[in-house]
C-alpha cells in the first residue's frame, strides 16, 4: 500500500469510528438526534439498542480497514471497503437519503479505486 491508499483506507475507517459514537453513545444526545433525524428523545430512547447494534457493525468494518492497514493486504482492505460501499448503497436506497452514498459509498469507491490503480 502506498501513502494515498493507507490514507483513504484511513479516512473511511475514521468516518465508521465517528458512526460508532454517533450510534452507541451519542443517539439519544441531541447530536446523535439531530444527525440521524430522529422524531424525538423518546423515539431516541426507544431505538437506543438497535442503534448501538448498528454501532457496533460499523466498528467491526473500521476493525477491519485497520487490520488491512496494519497487515498491508490489500485483500483484505478490497473485503472491508465493498462490503462499506454496499452498506453505503443499501442505506441510501433504503432510507431515501442520499446523503449516506455520499459519506460512506463515496469515500470507500475512491479508496478501492486506488487499491485497482
Amino acid at each position: 500500500m502506498n501513502g494515498i491508499q493507507y490514507t483513504l483506507i484511513a479516512f473511511v475507517s475514521l468516518i465508521h469510528i465517528y458512526i460508532v459514537i454517533l450510534e452507541m453513545f451519542l443517539w439519544t444526545q441531541p447530536k446523535g438526534i439531530k444527525t440521524f433525524g430522529l422524531k424525538s428523545k423518546q423515539f431516541a430512547e426507544e431505538t437506543k439498542v438497535l442503534a448501538a447494534n448498528q454501532g457496533l457493525y460499523n466498528g467491526f468494518l473500521a476493525a477491519g480497514l485497520i487490520w488491512s492497514m496494519i497487515s498491508q493486504k490489500n485483500d483484505v482492505a478490497i473485503f472491508f471497503l465493498t462490503c462499506v460501499f454496499i452498506a453505503g448503497l443499501y442505506g441510501s436506497f433504503s432510507t431515501k437519503k442520499p446523503r449516506i452514498f455520499a459519506i460512506q459509498s463515496i469515500p470507500a469507491l475512491l479508496a478501492l479505486a486506488s487499491l485497482f490503480l
